[in-house]
């Protein structure tokens, strides 16, 4: 028996130097990491010592040490708030339409990219896609105002001189069109970035398998299906994961650029109110309880997803 323990004690020792001399041997690539890590601890993890502001009635004066515990009661007036339903309600929905309605839409732009054969055209309209991600919320918002202009919109302009409307409409000043408009803006804004992703997948797709589906037969349509869906579902699974664990992530800046006070009550989102509740009216401690709460929830959904997930496609991120 002490043999044996010797001999597990000599093996580990063996490995731990082992590890020591690998660790060594790329200390030049393992140095490329520090940076990130450095930064990852500076800006992510120290200031998670700011969440007990949540728990306290913080008092810039005081500090947070200083401050008094409060418990739970920010929380508790947060979800009785007259506004919690309202707001969550406005939230699920934008994020909900996001989900259905954006997610696919870098998919199938990637899927219909793959099938350009000129290699020029294809170039081209990916570099025409990816502009709008560079052009910030307040640019790309003021352009989306333009559009829907009731006065020199080209949309009203549109609908006018084909009938379909009798007069112009405000958009923007119709609380029932602000989701559809801020969706749809969101997926022309960062359709060609977030095709990207799918776009490096796809040309990982083994080419004798485009092969083998033309010698049986199959048209365009059917490689898609059959060869590069399935080939980058792996991508897509975790991509999925991460929407869904972001389901409470509204996008503070496109709202705060299309809200108005017309569409305030289907505009006004969890990260809107945080904003105004923190910084406006300085309610440091109930702002705090709000983005914590919403913290836990987008991780309660990021495990359910990826247990989901392992369970019915047997991929995941964990």
């Amino acid at each position: 028996m002490s043999n044996l323990a010797k001999a597990e004690g000599q093996l580990g020792a063996a490995n731990k130097s082992n590890r020591w001399f690998k660790l060594k041997s790329q200390m030049e690539l393992q140095s490329m990491v520090w940076p990130g890590l450095i930064f990852l601890f500076i800006f992510a993890y120290i200031p998670m010592y700011g969440i007990l502001i949540a728990f306290k009635d913080y008092d810039m004066f005081s500090g947070i040490n200083g401050s008094p515990w409060a418990g739970f009661i920010h929380f508790k007036e947060f979800f009785t708030d007259p506004n919690f339903f309202n707001v969550l309600r406005n939230t699920l929905a934008l994020n909900g339409l996001s989900l259905v309605l954006g997610f696919p839409a870098p998919i199938l732009f990637a899927l219909l990219l793959n099938e350009i054969s000129s290699a020029k055209f294809k170039r081209f309209v990916q570099t025409i896609s990816y502009l709008p991600h560079f052009v910030s919320w307040v640019v790309f918002g003021g352009l989306i105002m333009n559009v829907l202009s009731p006065t020199n919109g080209i949309l009203n302009h549109l609908l006018v001189s084909l009938g379909l409307l009798s007069e112009p409409v405000f958009f923007m000043g119709r609380a029932q069109y602000f989701w559809l408009i801020l969706v749809l803006g969101g997926i022309v804004k960062s359709l060609g970035w977030g095709a990207i992703i799918y776009i490096a997948a796809i040309a990982g797709v083994d080419q004798e398998q485009y092969e083998a589906a033309t010698i049986d037969g199959a048209g365009r349509v059917q490689k898609m299906r059959y060869v590069t869906l399935p080939s980058i579902m792996g991508t897509v699974v975790v991509m999925l994961i991460f929407a869904i664990s972001g389901l409470l992530n509204s996008g503070i800046e496109q709202i705060l650029v299309l809200q108005n006070g017309l569409n305030l009550d289907t505009s006004e989102t969890i990260d809107t109110y945080v904003y105004k509740i923190g910084f406006q009216q300085m309610r440091y401690s109930y702002s705090t309880a709000v983005g914590l709460a919403k913290s836990v929830i987008a991780v309660i959904l990021l495990v359910s997803a990826n247990y989901f997930s392992k369970k019915f496609t047997e991929k995941g991120l964990f």
